[in-house]
């Protein structure tokens, strides 16, 4: 398939028949062929300097979104079922996540839920305060849905707010890719966030999947991940990577 068109050469979803192998390396191929996940020199919100990125910014059509809101319906849906209320998405990338997961939950697998997302300043007119979209009370189960997790650090931002608003309970993290990076401590920031908040996290793929399919593939003609990036992938991986458990 030529350039980032945003949809799947046949329409998979949902994978009820595919394999975990199938469903992982479609969003692998879609990530890069969106210019979602590059290699070369960047600096991760962490302030850690990596060889690779991911950046959902780059997903730019309404097909685009549509096909990756697909992938995490069919995460949330193995992982969680219906056990949530509302999805919370944090400014600015989570916004855009929140609303169309949402939408194709109900499109896709008949589950309506709430959304909702926090302005970066507090609004002082009109309904004010810090969270659009669903109102939170207490009791309700709320995913929250991210891009990508380095050391975890929008999510402990993001965490006093929920519990500002309501009484709620965590009931879980959502990201397309797990850098399986540390947090503040030894541990995987996905593994220290669940532990720290008594919450499910998981992701759709993780940096080791990533490296394992693309060591010398070609997608489009183009190989992604030669030898040297493939080494300094490891070597960050080395120096910055996180116990899972």
């Amino acid at each position: 398939m030529p350039a980032c068109s945003g949809l799947p050469d046949a329409p998979r979803f949902p994978y009820a028949a595919a394999s975990v192998e199938t469903y992982k390396s479609e969003l692998i191929e879609f990530m890069v062929r969106c210019d979602v996940l590059t290699f070369g020199d960047f600096t991760a919100k962490s302030g850690r300097k990596t060889p690779y990125f991911v950046n959902t910014g780059r997903y730019r059509t309404g097909a685009q979104m549509s096909r990756l809101a697909s992938f995490y319906a069919h995460a949330i849906r193995q992982e969680l079922g219906q056990d949530f209320d509302v999805i919370f998405g944090p400014a600015y990338k989570g916004i855009p996540l929140a609303v169309a997961t949402a939408m194709t939950l109900h499109q896709q697998h008949g589950h309506d839920v709430g959304f909702c997302f926090n302005r970066k300043e507090a609004k002082d007119h009109g309904e004010g305060g810090v969270l659009v979209g669903q109102p939170l009370r207490d009791g309700q189960r709320v995913l929250i849905i991210e891009d990508v997790t380095t050391a975890g650090t929008s999510i402990r931002q993001s965490v006093p707010i929920l519990r500002a608003a309501a009484n709620v309970q965590l009931a879980g993290l959502v990201v397309s890719v797990d850098r399986m990076e540390r947090g503040t401590g030894s541990k995987n920031a996905l593994a220290e966030i669940s532990e720290s908040y008594g919450m499910k996290t998981f992701s759709i793929v993780n940096i080791e999947e990533i490296m394992s399919y693309l060591r010398g593939r070609k997608v489009d003609g183009r190989v992604v991940l030669d030898d040297e990036s493939f080494a300094r992938l490891q070597a960050y991986r080395a120096q910055y990577g996180g116990v899972a458990q």
